[in-house]
Order: C-alpha cells, then structure tokens, then sequence
C-alpha cells in the first residue's frame, strides 16, 4: 500500500468536506477507518497521524501563503 499517497488522498477528501472535517476532528481514526476500511489496524494510527499532519502543514501553508499575497 502506498501510505503516502492514502494520506494524501484521505486528506484532500477530508478537507473538501466540512462534515467529515467535524467527523475527523470528534474521531480521526474511526474516520479515516471509515472512508478507507482497507487499512490494516497495524498501520491505522500512522495514516491517522500523517493526516492530522499533512492538514495542519497545509492550513499553515495557506496561511504564509496568504501573508504574501498567495492564495
């Protein structure tokens, strides 16, 4: 499995949503087993983590971003 790519793509679907956006924040690892059930438990929190990741560097990306003049 390319866990990089799940993170990636789990992230983007995430953040497209606001309500799987509450869902993630109230419970991130029964969401992220719910929208990719393939996930063996084994790697559940790494993904879980790496989302939790990828959004928070994102938000702070659009945030510099935003300080000069980016959108």
């Amino acid at each position: 499995m390319d866990i990089k790519g799940k993170i990636g793509e789990l992230a983007s679907k995430i953040t497209g949503d606001e309500s799987l956006k509450e869902k993630f924040n109230n419970d991130p690892m029964g969401t992220v087993k719910e929208l990719a059930g393939n996930i063996p438990e084994d790697q559940l929190k790494a993904v879980t983590d790496g989302i939790k990741t990828k959004i928070s560097l994102d938000n702070i990306g659009g945030s510099i971003g935003s300080l000069f003049g980016k959108k």
